[in-house]
């Protein structure tokens, strides 16, 4: 069970922001924290209890991923694992280009701007205008020189699910003869949200975050397909040199509970049929907002079933309703949504929407839901209702 601290009248629709606590894992995690409050570095009985738990906590997130346990490495959550992959490339005795595309995250877009000022050439790989960003796209992207691209799995604003795979294959055929660039994934918004094989040859490396899914924050993981790479952040060597640092036992724990309960591959694991019910939930959704005068979908050409988006997030906009507006009004009856990344919130920029091309007025009105899996049918068609209230009074 997701943890509910809300009132029985009140619908959290942010999940792409941060999951709802799985109540579960997060008790038996602390549980496991304060019978064993050892350092898992120390060599004495009590901190190799700890290391203990560390293994198999490693154990059951390589299992769920369906790979090798020496891949997975423990973060402080996404953005780091992001950031580790990105500045491991100033170890390079020469500099060189990193391809990114222009709809990701700001954990790979901020530093890959950072990674200018250090020499760095920066190509961004342009999506269309449903947020999708071809493999030929990505191939035509790439320069001799290039060191690294990053594409994310499933896009946090408007849901477009990336062809990795695609991209993968593709960077491997253009590259026949030379060496490859890493292709990084940043799949924070795709564990347990969309199948997902981390084990298709040509995925180098990948990032998770451990909040998205029901765990804690402050825990991630960054999965790397062969153990070559050396971290430009050095320390105590904790993470095979990788993430130096104390581990956080009771966020790995979380992390890997997760991971074994939501993460899932195909339609053979447990949460598949949750994820093909939230299709159903979703078209429902998206059927009574076109029903609200002014409302336009983002994309607009996003259809029912789509399988080209993930059915957890939506982005709409009504016409003459700011999207600051909305979220207060629904905030004001108990319904939690946002305008999209809580990263950039502050920022009142729409990046993302400016890259796929979305017209100047609907970049205001334009706001997410997001959902998961302890969301209700019910739930969304309240939502819904409650929107189409609101719209009719402006």
């Amino acid at each position: 069970m997701y943890t509910n601290h809300m009132e029985n009248n009140e619908i959290y629709c942010d999940w792409a922001a941060t999951a709802l606590f799985d109540k579960e894992i997060m008790e038996n995690a602390l549980n496991k924290q304060l019978e064993c409050n050892g350092n898992p570095s120390s060599v004495h009985a009590f901190g190799q209890k700890a290391k203990k738990i560390l293994e198999e906590s490693r154990k059951k997130a390589a299992k769920a991923f369906g790979v090798n346990e020496k891949s997975i490495f423990f973060t402080s959550g996404g953005t780091e694992s992001n950031h580790l992959v990105i500045t491991n490339l100033l170890l390079r005795p020469n500099k060189g280009s990193i391809v990114i595309s222009n709809i990701e995250h700001p954990a790979i877009r901020e530093m890959a701007e950072n990674m200018k000022k250090c020499g760095w050439k920066v190509i961004n790989c342009k999506c269309d205008s449903n947020g999708i960003v071809s493999a030929e796209s990505v191939v035509k992207s790439i320069e001799d020189d290039t060191a690294l691209v990053c594409v994310m799995a499933v896009n946090n604003e408007v849901g477009s699910i990336q062809p990795i795979y695609e991209i993968a294959d593709a960077l491997i055929e253009k590259c026949k003869g030379r060496k490859k660039p890493k292709f990084h994934v940043d799949c924070v918004q795709a564990a347990g949200k969309i199948p997902l094989d981390l084990s298709h040859k040509g995925i180098d490396s990948a990032s998770f975050s451990a909040h998205k899914i029901g765990g804690s924050r402050g825990i991630g993981i960054l999965y790397i397909a062969e153990n070559a790479q050396e971290s430009f952040l050095k320390g105590g060597g904790q993470e095979g040199g990788i993430r130096s640092g104390t581990e956080n036992l009771f966020g790995i724990v979380t992390m890997a509970e997760s991971l074994e309960k939501y993460f899932f591959k195909s339609e053979k694991d447990a949460f598949y049929q949750r994820y093909e019910q939230q299709k159903i939930y979703s078209e429902k959704f998206i059927e009574e907002l076109k029903t609200i005068p002014g409302f336009s979908l983002i994309p607009e050409s996003r259809q029912n079933n789509d399988e080209r988006f993930s059915p957890w997030v939506i982005q709409g906009a009504i016409d003459k309703i700011p999207g600051e507006v909305m979220v207060r009004a629904l905030s004001e009856k108990g319904i939690y949504i946002s305008t999209g990344s809580a990263c950039s919130s502050r920022k009142m920029k729409r990046p993302i929407l400016q890259a796929m091309g979305v017209k100047a007025d609907l970049l205001e009105e334009g706001v997410r839901f997001s959902f998961g899996f302890a969301t209700t049918e019910s739930q969304m068609q309240t939502v819904a209702k409650t929107v189409k209230e609101i719209a009719s009074r402006f």
